[in-house]
């Protein structure tokens, strides 16, 4: 699963950006985790940095690790141009990216089933 969270950061040093969806000042965690919630790789960046973005610095980990994965789950930010750059990686042409987003009919909130993996993580 794939993810980010961003986290206020007000007085402690070191570069920061605004998350304008969010209205934070700080930093964004882009973590990549297993089924069970541990943490294959992670990413600090400043909370301006799109989740896609955010994703491309964690995907290039994978240049040279994790031969075994087969699918990544990633939540409605990193949709778009990444799944194709997830399909092309040289290393591991049989990974799968999987947007997993809620449907456009729900009002309020929903539990999404393997967006909890990545929260529980953080939580």
């Amino acid at each position: 699963m794939l993810d980010s969270q961003s986290v206020r950061t007000p007085i402690q040093p070191g570069i920061r950006g605004f998350d304008a969806g969010k209205k934070i000042t700080g930093r964004k965690r882009h973590v990549l985790v297993d089924t069970l919630g541990f943490i294959h790789s992670l990413k600090v960046t400043p909370a301006d940095v799109q989740d896609r973005n955010g994703a491309r610095l964690l995907m290039a980990i994978l240049t040279t690790a994790y031969g075994w994965l087969k699918l990544i789950w990633a939540d409605g930010g990193y949709a778009g141009q990444l799944v194709g750059e997830v399909a092309r990686l040289k290393r591991h042409p049989q990974i799968d990216l999987e947007i997993a987003k809620r449907g456009d009919d729900v009002k309020g909130f929903k539990v999404l089933p393997k967006r909890w993996i990545v929260e529980r993580t953080f939580g």
